[in-house]
């Protein structure tokens, strides 16, 4: 069975997301289904060193409380790479000299229409003068780099619990044939 949508109204916006209310025929019948829908396509930095080190980034999510991440953030409406390139320097203050687009995924599908980027970012090195003023108004409090190995641990163990961090490091296996 198809969605019907039979009206929609804007219930909630601001810069970043609008919230509306869809009154809909579904599976279950007629309903109201909420929808958030991001402004812009978020991104995720699956930064790997040469050393096979996966940068994190742990922080306070106002949600959900302390998180280990990869480093990511919305892309403000420029093209999804730039934004990861900013994200990561933002966030860490590593650039990166190979960049490789390894996938797209949709954040809560079941709510929300937010499309995501990722990227595996290599042949890092730190920034001259990065500012760390960036990190402290992200809420950043640490920046570590873990072993790939140590990562999938962590994620088996319930340390990293960030969905989309999951995802961007399954991809990044997949794309680096650690899951073969």
């Amino acid at each position: 069975m198809s969605w019907i949508t039979h009206d929609s109204s804007t219930v909630y916006e601001n810069a970043w997301i609008s919230v509306r209310e869809d009154r809909v025929t579904g599976p279950a019948g007629e309903g109201i289904y909420g929808v958030v829908t991001m402004r812009n396509p978020a991104v995720f930095v699956v930064a790997v060193d040469d050393q096979d080190r996966v940068c994190l980034v742990t922080l306070e999510r106002y949600t959900t409380g302390r998180s280990i991440e990869v480093p990511a953030g919305g892309s403000d409406g420029e093209e999804p790479l730039v934004a990861a390139q900013r994200e990561l320097a933002e966030e860490t203050g590593f650039e990166a000299a190979d960049w490789t687009r390894i996938g797209a995924m949709n954040a809560l599908n079941g709510i929300a229409d937010a499309p995501e980027h990722v990227f595996l970012a290599r042949d890092l090195r730190p920034i001259t003068g990065a500012d760390a003023r960036a990190q402290d108004e992200e809420g950043i409090d640490a920046v570590a780099w873990v072993p790939f190995a140590d990562v999938l641990a962590m994620i088996a163990d319930g340390r990293i619990t960030d969905g989309e961090t999951v995802a961007a490091i399954a991809m990044a296996g997949i794309r680096l044939g650690r899951f073969r």
